[in-house]
């Protein structure tokens, strides 16, 4: 007689913020853990009345206090049958992006911790987390030379000098800043304010919005938004 299947279907988000001229990544720590793996990403199982979307939604509310403005599926993880001792576990990852700046981060339910982790700083993780990690920084990577996904990781206002910092740092490549600086502009999805940065010292400087309508309205008529690196 064939067994039934016994396998339970969890997600997992890797939570992307950007600060200090740095990407960094949220993790927990778990309640239970193995000695030197407590550190993970946060996510659990999904529940039968509920949509995958749905319930990454919940964990990381429930597990680190997020809301999400940005979320993608990443990728399936399933391939090896023992990611997980306790049971046959396959994992849909997600990632988002956060303003890391206004984040009032908390830990719940099964989290003892909730940290961010630098990315070159990330400890061993659980599970196959650190796998799922290294997938999400190559999808935003290639994401951010094609889409303007890096404006959600940013303040709603910001400045220029900020947005070209972005792009140094995840894509870890120096650009032409007189050139970066014409292209974006030249796109016309960003706003000049009125407002300038509260610095003490120097020539304040201008803070921009990104113009989300206006984007969308573009990408009606079939603009393609690209930055290309040498």
């Amino acid at each position: 007689m064939e067994k039934l299947q016994n396998i339970r279907i969890a997600v997992d988000a890797i939570v992307f913020g950007y600060k200090n001229n740095g990407l960094y990544a949220l993790l927990i720590e778990q309640k239970f853990g193995s000695a030197d793996k407590y550190w993970a990403l946060p996510g659990g199982l999904v529940q039968n009345d509920e949509s995958l979307s749905d319930a990454v939604i919940r964990e990381l509310h429930e597990e680190t206090n997020v809301q999400l403005t940005f979320m993608e599926q990443l990728y399936t993880f399933g391939d090896d049958i023992h990611r997980d001792s306790r049971n046959r576990v396959i994992s849909v990852a997600y990632y988002a992006l956060v303003d890391a700046s206004n984040l009032e981060i908390k830990a719940d339910t099964d989290a003892e911790r909730v940290q961010w982790f630098k990315i070159d700083e990330i400890p061993p993780l659980a599970f196959d987390h650190n796998l799922i990690l290294e997938k999400g920084i190559e999808r935003l990577k290639a994401k951010l030379t094609y889409e303007p996904i890096g404006f959600d990781l940013l303040p709603e206002e910001f400045l220029f000098s900020d947005l070209e910092n972005l792009y140094c740092t995840i894509l870890e490549k120096e650009i032409d800043r007189r050139n970066f600086r014409k292209k974006i502009l030249s796109y016309g999805i960003l706003e000049e304010t009125e407002k300038f940065s509260p610095i003490k010292t120097g020539r304040p400087a201008k803070l921009f919005k990104f113009n989300k309508l206006k984007y969308n309205e573009l990408i009606n008529k079939g603009f393609h938004f690209e930055i290309k690196f040498a």
